[in-house]
């Protein structure tokens, strides 16, 4: 692995836990270009030969491995585009962490477009983790937008830990799935918005194996004049279970709008959703500053817990 900078450095520890080296399998991309990789005896990571990206190949029983894949922006004028591509063969159960984050210092725009695909064989699991933070001092823009494709085999199920941490000015999260029989797909999104930021997010999930479930469930924050748009549309086309749950909190100016939808083309499918926005309850900030905390701690603490 070549020498790391400090805004590199940063980044890294910010969207992955990073300690000052990786173990396992890993590719780290910076400013759109491989900094350094690694593969194993049961995963093998391979650069895509037609487009910038990634092949990432995990042996079928692999159990207890991570591959981790981040990837750094560190200054403006840079708009990166990558293709990576999951195969995870039969009965795996493994970890993948794929933060980004984006920074510049100037006037010029940094972007990330990370476009992931997965392809999950039978009784796969996989336990998926995503951090995104924008970082710097600049007028620059910074803006993330990952498109995620799913593909799951019968038994397979993946786990997606989702946030958005801080710092990105724009944000289009587009996530689809096609989920076969006895399959799930388990998704969790955290998402902070502040300032004059603005972010997407767009789920749609399609419920084809009997028994197939998925269950989405997304906590947000807009502050200062920040605007949200969340949509999520679950098909269910056989007997299958999906749910939906869009939790927001709104301070400031902050506006948010949810519109879950969900189709059943089958009186199997059992098809649910919940969506609640709010501001922050009056009673949860007076009992905290009882407790001697100043009103931005208070709110700070709350959000914090809430996007925990």
């Amino acid at each position: 692995m070549s020498a790391i900078d400090a805004i590199t450095q940063d980044l890294l520890r910010k969207v992955s836990d990073w300690a000052g080296s990786f173990t396992g399998a890993y590719n780290l991309r910076v400013d759109g270009g491989c900094a350094g990789r690694q593969s194993t005896r049961n995963i093998r990571i391979e650069g895509k030969k037609d487009k910038p990206g990634l092949d990432i190949h995990i042996r079928p029983g692999t159990r207890g491995e991570t591959v981790s894949i981040p990837a750094c922006v560190t200054h403006g004028s840079i708009n990166d585009l990558v293709y990576n591509d999951f195969y995870v063969g039969e009965g795996a159960d493994v970890t993948i962490v794929a933060g980004c984050g984006v920074h510049t210092d100037g006037e010029d725009a940094a972007r990330h477009n990370g476009i992931h695909r997965f392809f999950l064989e039978k009784n796969a699991h996989v336990t998926y983790l995503e951090k995104h933070v924008g970082t710097g001092s600049g007028a620059g823009l910074r803006s993330i937008d990952p498109v995620t494709q799913v593909v799951l085999g019968e038994g397979a199920v993946l786990e997606m830990d989702t946030s958005q941490i801080g710092g990105v000015d724009r944000s289009s999260r587009t996530t689809s799935g096609v989920v076969g029989k006895g399959a799930r797909l388990l998704i969790r999104e955290r998402l902070l918005t502040e300032g004059d930021q603005e972010a997407r997010t767009d789920f749609q999930v399609t419920l084809d194996g009997e028994d197939a479930g998925v269950d989405l469930i997304s906590r947000s924050v807009a502050r200062g004049r920040s605007k949200q748009h969340y949509r999520s549309r679950i098909i269910g086309n056989t007997r299958c279970t999906g749910h939906s749950e869009c939790d927001a909190i709104i301070a400031d100016q902050g506006m948010v709008s949810a519109a879950p939808e969900l189709t059943a083309n089958s009186d199997d499918a059992a098809l649910i959703h919940e969506a609640a926005i709010g501001k922050i309850a009056g009673e949860q900030l007076l009992k905290l500053r009882t407790l001697g905390l100043t009103e931005e701690e208070a709110e700070a603490r709350i959000v914090a817990g809430f996007l925990k």
